[in-house]
């Protein structure tokens, strides 16, 4: 392994380079377009190792993906805000075939008005279709997730979706530590799934079914996705043991005594992490894999650690209903005696959160209906 100095976007690439792709398919959008550039030079320089499809839309990048898989091959696209909606009906379509595509979603506000700013209700919009997703932090979880979600989606034959913030993550150089493709290859191997449609052989395959069964597909579907955080920690346990970095579905830093935790996925987790020590008996949970919702392992966390309150940062909103993750975390802890109090921070719009932001929700004022207690900023 060697450190380089790569974005998000250009660390997601490499990774996909490296684990032996058949075939990738994309169309460009803001802020992913990196990924796709970084790839198609891989491709220029004959260094892909796969086959670079340039199609005429998001929707026609995931249906080629779905047919190359459908073969056997390995297969990956890319894409953002308006292009993952553009992909909604075919996002439906891949879960429900069961094929283990990996998907890269830069997150990035929906309009209307148009805007660039990372707010995460593209890939929560899409949190019902059958798609395992995952939130990155940084350029080095991107880089090692990519790998991770290959392996997870071929052994439960379920797409994965990896996302990350936008510009945040996708345009910000770190120096992250980059696997060769031997070690990838090692952790990865060649594509162990079995094909749905063989050249030479031709059938009919997902065609027109009943209710019963598809109820049938529908649990089958739903009871894999639970098994999802024990494959996953089989897969890390190989995954360190080869590259020495370990992940967890949720992470978490709760010093001794601390009553108060922030939530958050993606870059607004670093964010936290990084001002934990200014922030007095405060601890932060990381919320890395949302679909399945890791609904066990919260409890678990909050009721070893005696939390009282928990403060959910959402650079999103279910318009009518608030915060998704506070949506998510509240039902999960229904079963859960003597629960910590929720309070959702809604940075919608892909608000930047700041040091500032953290210190005034953590102070309590006179009222506690305060517009700025829910969104973040002042919006009196």
């Amino acid at each position: 392994m060697a450190f380089e100095l790569m974005s998000g976007s250009q660390a997601a690439a490499v990774a996909v380079q490296r684990v032996g792709i058949d075939l990738v398919a994309a169309y460009p959008i803001t802020p992913q377009t990196a990924i796709v550039e970084t790839l198609a030079n891989f491709e220029a320089k004959g260094e892909l190792g796969g086959e670079f499809v340039s199609v005429e839309s998001e929707y026609a990048a995931l249906a080629c993906c779905y047919g190359a898989a459908a073969t056997g091959a390995r297969a990956f696209t890319a894409t953002s805000s308006h292009g993952l909606a553009y992909m909604h009906e075919i996002i439906h379509w891949c879960s429900g075939a069961r094929v283990p595509i990996v998907m890269v979603n830069v997150n990035r506000t929906i309009g209307a008005p148009w805007s660039l700013d990372p707010d995460q209700g593209d890939s929560l919009s899409q949190r019902d279709t059958g798609w395992m997703q995952i939130y990155c932090a940084n350029a080095q979880e991107v880089f090692d997730t990519v790998l991770q979600a290959y392996a997870l989606a071929e052994e439960l034959l379920l797409p994965c979706m990896v996302v990350f913030d936008g510009f945040y993550i996708s345009h910000t150089y770190e120096a992250i530590d980059v696997a060769e493709k031997e070690e990838v290859r090692r952790f990865i191997g060649p594509p162990g799934f079995e094909a749905q449609v063989k050249p030479g052989s031709p059938g009919n395959t997902h065609a027109l079914t009943t209710g019963e069964n598809q109820l049938l597909l529908v649990r089958n579907r739903h009871e894999t996705m639970l098994r999802a955080p024990a494959v996953f920690e089989e897969i890390n346990k190989r995954f360190s043991d080869i590259m020495g970095r370990s992940y967890k579905i949720i992470d978490y830093v709760i010093p001794p005594g601390a009553k108060t935790v922030f939530l958050a996925a993606g870059s607004t987790s670093e964010t936290v992490r990084w001002a934990l020590p200014k922030l007095n008996n405060t601890g932060l949970i990381q919320l890395r894999m949302f679909r399945p919702f890791p609904a066990g392992q919260l409890r678990s966390v909050l009721a070893a650690h005696d939390v009282e309150k928990v403060i959910v940062v959402d650079r999103n909103c279910s318009t009518g209903m608030g915060g998704i993750f506070a949506q998510e975390l509240r039902s999960a802890l229904y079963e859960m005696e003597n629960p910590p109090q929720v309070q959702d921070m809604i940075l919608a719009g892909g608000v930047d959160l700041t040091f500032e932001m953290l210190e005034k929700i953590l102070i309590p004022g006179p009222d506690e209906s305060r517009t700025e207690d829910k969104w973040g900023v002042d919006l009196k």
